[in-house]
């Protein structure tokens, strides 16, 4: 970076210093805004905890080292989830049966009455029913036939458990335990018929040893369903329908036996797989409740299709009558690591993603809208005009909103990790903060690329909001669902990433299904180690993140400099073209001049225009030191909307400007004043033609232009929370001023715009008035000793001291510069302006000095008289006639009369002889002789410039 971007640098870094510095509430408010996040969810977490039952929670410090486990026995261990299981216990197969108060019976809700009459929930006796269907209803009823073992007697097994297998063991409980004891939950087993007080006794191991377990019996009832679809139907409805979707109608399970017979047999299991999720039902309400721990927890003795299947093998292998069996004898649970329950009741699981995210995202508008804020106030092309770089104000502003996003980012894992959340204390703190810095970075490019189609800050913060809202929703809801499904192809995923909202959400994803392990694998979080997982996909999100990063700041770049790519295009083909010429103001002329649009017999008839344009063109061909300015045939045009004619603005104007001259350009409104003073400052291309400022094209040199300009802007671009004195000292560094030359231009500049006394230069501008903005306007444009300075209208809302304190400062600017002007003060122009040039319909209508064109366009002198009778106007009008033949009544009111009277042939000291004698006959109140001021000229102008456009 040169010695001008590092002035530029600390110019810009100054005036942002002191702007963040009045708004540090706000930005302390920003930084903060995650202690209100993180502080809701902790406080929440710690009240749950304080008011939670000690008696809940499992320590994670007990000792299971010294169980012993008699691994031919059945049972479980008194031990807690929260330590390792080295020997595996076995467990008894078990099938889980709907509660017997919940059964399907014949209460109307099913068309078919085969089933249990309703009346034995009283005492508990309904069955567990079986539906079974097939292709074989003879071969398919032997089968059920056998399924179930029948016995006339209680069985006890407690000095022999092997026999177990023989009986179809079944849980119908409550199952809920208090302290997650590996118990097997078995209350029943079932039998074709039961007899009273029929049970089966069986020993179970624990870890305080062996005890007996009896329990009583169940009939298990195996009903035909001719098809397939009412079998589907009856479970539907069982499950779905029954009493207000509280599901007391529950079928037990269901069997499709297909084409089964003797020698083929094949089936289909239905059954309810939310079993595995172990629900247990309240007393008081029946509707099933689910027990998070328990679901974390499943107990492994619930093996409902293993079981099934074998109840199904075993009554074919009988049927077939060769003594065979399958013995289905036990099931273990393989060895373990310890499985931590944290004692703390924690919210972060239950939140999601979506508050994370769209905490993260927070930052966006803001960003976005802090810049287009300078887009729409015109404050970064006014800044530009007085020479900032892009490459400073894209740094120190990049800069900034990487700083306050750090800090917002540290702020959120800072108060998220004090106040016990696990989505920032599980999970690897440099992990989290690589990925939060990457996107942060790719935030603040995507933030600097939506900018550059934004005018309007409003627009911009709707916008951004929607956008965070919506795309947090979108991840959510359906984002989500596509990382989770597994059949999808993963190209779609890395699709999707490329929104930096889905990146975004995918990284709080991965770390929250990261600290979701916590409960099964010690320290779970995600680890630098987990990023070589391709499962997560977390490397492939941080790559498109940085990839993105650098290309949203290039394409931004590219738009913000060329407004468009094909702007972009056109003007690098310009540059390639000119630099194989050699020279590249001569290859921009060649390209851009177009013949003006003038009318033949007007632009015959002003010499003064033919004259000028000749000037130009010899400058061009010759160059010279002495001018500062040259307009070369400049043209804007601007396209029609909504089916409207194009608009010229400026019709190939041509003028040339020397050193140390104010010039002036006047015209009406709308005539193409401004445009032609923005095409000259960069706020808007030229249509065709060019101009060169100090030698350097506008078309190709802009930057370089602006390091040597001064402006005074139509409007006032001016920071509301900067004072005056702030504003020159930042364009006074722009223009490389420093130390005691930067103090003393800035005293100098509120001093010569009366700015200086009652402390006006230390107040906010935001606090001036409409006339002391448009002082501090014109300071601007002063300070610096620019080359070229351009004025719009500078005494706008001045009162007239201030108007001539201005003029004042302007007259002493004026040596060894170029100052263009305009005004609609005619006064204004004739006391400033060395030589005054004429727009009307976009044309140059005449140029030269105010006496000049006073002596051009204004050929005769104004004679006023007022008379005291009426009877006397037409002797003051032969009077006139007899001095001037050629003299035209201009206005009679009132017994005041306005003649013109040409200058040829006519002599004043007759006009004054003439009128003293008329004194002698006439009652003449009043006379008067002046000569064609600048605002008729102006006047006449403008007419004859109508007149030809209506020709």
């Amino acid at each position: 970076m040169g010695a001008d971007h590092l002035a530029q640098t600390n110019a810009l870094f100054r005036k942002n210093l002191v702007i963040q510095r009045r708004a540090c509430k706000t930005n302390c408010c920003l930084i903060l805004f995650p202690l209100l996040f993180c502080g809701v969810i902790g406080g929440l977490q710690i009240a749950i905890n304080h008011a939670s039952s000690p008696e809940a929670s499992v320590r994670l410090d007990c000792g299971c080292s010294n169980v012993s486990v008699d691994e031919n026995a059945f049972g479980g261990m008194d031990c807690p989830l929260g330590c390792p299981l080295p020997r595996a216990p076995r467990w008894p197969p078990a099938l889980r049966i709907p509660l017997p108060g919940y059964r399907a019976v014949n209460d109307g809700l099913f068309p078919f009455t085969d089933l249990p009459d309703a009346s034995c929930r009283g005492n508990g006796s309904c069955a567990a029913t079986f539906l079974v269907t097939g292709g074989n209803k003879a071969f398919v009823e032997n089968v059920t036939n056998n399924m179930f073992s029948a016995q006339s007697a209680s069985v006890n097994l407690s000095a022999d458990a092997s026999g177990l297998s023989d009986f179809v063991l079944a849980d119908a409980t409550r199952f809920m335990p208090s302290k997650y004891f590996l118990e097997p939950e078995i209350s029943t087993f079932l039998q074709n018929k039961c007899i009273p007080n029929l049970t089966l006794s069986f020993p179970i191991h624990s870890g305080n040893g062996t005890k007996s377990r009896d329990v009583g019996c169940s009939e298990g009832l195996m009903l035909w369903r001719d098809s397939t679809w009412l079998l589907n139907d009856e479970l539907y409805r069982g499950y779905y329908q029954g009493n207000n979707m509280n599901r007391t109608n529950q079928i037990a399970a269901a069997y499709d036996f297909l084409s089964s017979d003797p020698g083929n047999f094949n089936l289909i299991i239905s059954y309810n797989s939310t079993n595995k999720y172990d629900y247990y039902y309240d007393e008081e309400d029946p509707a099933p409740i689910l027990n998070e721990a328990v679901s974390l927890y499943t107990t492994p003795n619930m093996v409902q299709v293993p079981r099934l299947t074998n109840m199904a093998s075993n009554a074919y292998l009988n049927l077939r009558g060769n003594n065979l069996k399958m013995s289905f004898d036990f099931v273990k649970e393989m060895p373990r690591a310890a499985r931590h329950i944290s004692e703390r009741f924690d919210m972060s699981p239950l939140l999601g993603q979506l508050p994370f995210v769209w905490t993260m995202e927070l930052l966006f508008p803001v960003i976005l809208t802090n810049l287009v804020y300078e887009k729409q106030k015109k404050l970064r092309i006014m800044m530009k005009m007085h020479g900032l770089g892009d490459l400073p104000y894209w740094t120190i502003s990049y800069c900034y909103f990487l700083l306050l996003s750090l800090l917002y980012v540290l702020s959120f894992m800072l108060f998220g990790s004090v106040l016990g959340l696990t989505f920032f204390l599980q999970n690897n703190y440099g992990v989290q903060f690589v990925f939060y810095f990457v996107y942060m970075n790719l935030q603040i490019s995507f933030a600097f690329l939506m900018a550059t189609y934004f005018s309007s800050v409003r627009t911009a913060a709707v916008t951004g909001y929607l956008y965070i809202f919506v795309s947090g929703l979108l991840g959510d809801f359906l984002f989500r669902l596509y990382v989770e499904d597994v059949f999808l192809s993963r190209s779609w995923i890395t699709l999707m990433e490329l929104v930096p909202a889905f990146s975004l959400y995918r990284i709080v994803y991965e770390f929250s299904q990261s600290v979701l392990l916590r409960n099964f694998i010690p320290s779970s979080g995600m680890q630098w180690i987990d990023l070589s997982d391709p499962k997560n996909g977390m490397t492939s999100v941080l790559t498109i993140m940085v990839l993105e990063w650098f290309l949203f700041l290039l394409v931004a770049f590219y738009l913000d400099r060329f407004g468009s790519f094909q702007n972009g295009i056109r003007k690098a083909a310009a540059i390639f073209r000119s630099r194989l010429d050699g020279n590249s103001s001569q290859a921009a002329q060649n390209q851009n001049i177009q013949l003006p649009e003038f009318k033949a017999s007007v632009e015959m008839d002003r010499t003064d225009i033919i004259k000028e344009r000749e000037i130009v063109e010899q400058i061009l061909q010759e160059p010279s030191s002495g001018y500062s300015l040259i307009c070369d045939n400049l043209k804007k045009v601007y396209r029609g909307k909504d089916g409207n004619a194009e608009k010229i603005a400026v019709r190939g104007i041509s003028l040339s400007m020397s050193r140390g001259h104010c010039f002036g350009v006047l015209g009406p409104n709308g005539a193409g004043k401004t445009t032609l003073i923005n095409m000259l400052t960069g706020f808007s291309k030229p249509t065709s033609g060019t101009a060169y400022i100090e030698g350097m094209n506008i078309r190709l040199d802009m930057d370089r232009i602006y390091t040597g300009l001064g402006v005074c802007p139509q409007h006032d671009l001016l920071w509301e929370n900067l004072t005056g004195r702030e504003h020159l000292l930042f364009y006074g560094r722009l223009k490389k001023l420093k130390g005691a030359a930067l103090a003393e231009a800035t005293e100098q500049a509120l001093r010569s715009m009366n700015l200086f006394a009652g402390g006006i230069a230390n107040k906010l501008v935001g606090k001036y008035s409409g006339g002391m903005k448009r002082r501090l306007s014109v300071a601007i444009s002063l300070i610096g000793d620019p080359k070229v300075i351009y004025m719009d209208e500078p005494s706008s809302g001045l009162d007239p001291k201030s108007r001539k304190d201005m003029w004042k400062a302007v007259k002493s600017a004026k040596q060894d510069r170029t100052i263009i002007l305009t005004t609609h003060s005619m006064e204004e122009a004739e006391v400033l302006c060395d030589r005054i040039a004429i727009i009307a319909d976009g044309s140059l209508q005449c140029i030269g000095s105010s006496k000049e064109l006073k002596d051009r366009y204004g050929g005769s002198c104004v004679l006023t008289v007022t008379t005291a009778a009426d009877g006397e106007e037409d002797e003051v009008e032969r009077l006139v006639r007899s001095i001037s033949p050629g003299a035209n009544r201009v206005y009679r009111i009132s017994g005041t009369q306005k003649f013109e009277m040409p200058k040829q042939g006519m002599k004043i000291s007759e006009v004054f002889q003439a009128m003293d004698d008329a004194k002698s006959r006439l009652n003449i109140l009043a006379w008067g002789l002046a000569d064609t001021t600048l605002e008729d000229v102006f006047v006449r102008v403008a007419k004859e410039s109508d007149m030809s456009t209506v020709a």
